[in-house]
């Protein structure tokens, strides 16, 4: 669904992928950085119950996602190499998210029951993940979903700045409920496509 903003923020950044490209940055280091920056952030400062703060910093380090593969294509250095780069670390990126909040949980957040939710939302994210990726490694499709990667990251995101903007700490484990089920729903419907595709081609 957030997808469709993709062009948008894309040429936002335009100028700064053409600068960083002019002072000799590859992609590659963007990548890199961005995914140390989103994970130092949600392990810094949610853990200690900066979460306001914690979205705050993330979120920078969030449009690197964005601003890679633009500078890759502007340069003509897209490959696979760099596609498996960026998926391979933006998933240890949203794993960190969670993370973070399962420390928060066993922490200031005080709920072992929120903290084992942010645990599954962490694994259930990765599942998706690795589902769709598994599919087409066999030659299969495992696209869409009623809760893709960009969909979750933001209602995350979003959620938990509300929460301490608002001082209402319940956005969070909502957001994380919802979460968890449409994680669940996503992972079924794409194991299902598979069978059908795989059921058709015997």
């Amino acid at each position: 669904m957030l997808n469709r903003f993709r062009d948008f923020w894309t040429k936002v950044f335009s100028p700064l992928a053409r600068l960083l490209l002019r002072l000799g940055v590859s992609p590659d280091a963007v990548t890199v950085v961005g995914t140390l920056g989103v994970a130092a952030g949600a392990l810094w400062f949610f853990p200690r119950g900066q979460l306001l703060g914690g979205v705050l910093f993330i979120t920078v380090f969030v449009f690197s996602d964005l601003l890679d593969g633009h500078m890759a294509r502007l340069s003509g250095t897209s490959s696979k190499w760099g596609a498996f780069l960026d998926s391979t670390l933006d998933r240890l990126g949203d794993a960190a998210i969670f993370a973070g909040l399962v420390l928060y949980y066993m922490g200031p957040g005080e709920s072992d029951t929120f903290a084992v939710l942010a645990l599954y939302c962490l694994v259930m994210g990765s599942v998706t993940s690795y589902a769709r990726a598994r599919a087409e490694s066999l030659g299969m499709q495992a696209k869409g979903g009623i809760a893709e990667r960009a969909d979750r990251l933001v209602a995350i995101l979003a959620m938990t700045g509300l929460s301490d903007i608002f001082d209402l700490p319940v956005l969070i484990p909502i957001t994380l409920w919802l979460l968890a089920a449409a994680s669940t729903v996503t992972v079924v419907q794409r194991i299902l496509l598979v069978r059908r595709q795989a059921t058709a081609a015997l």
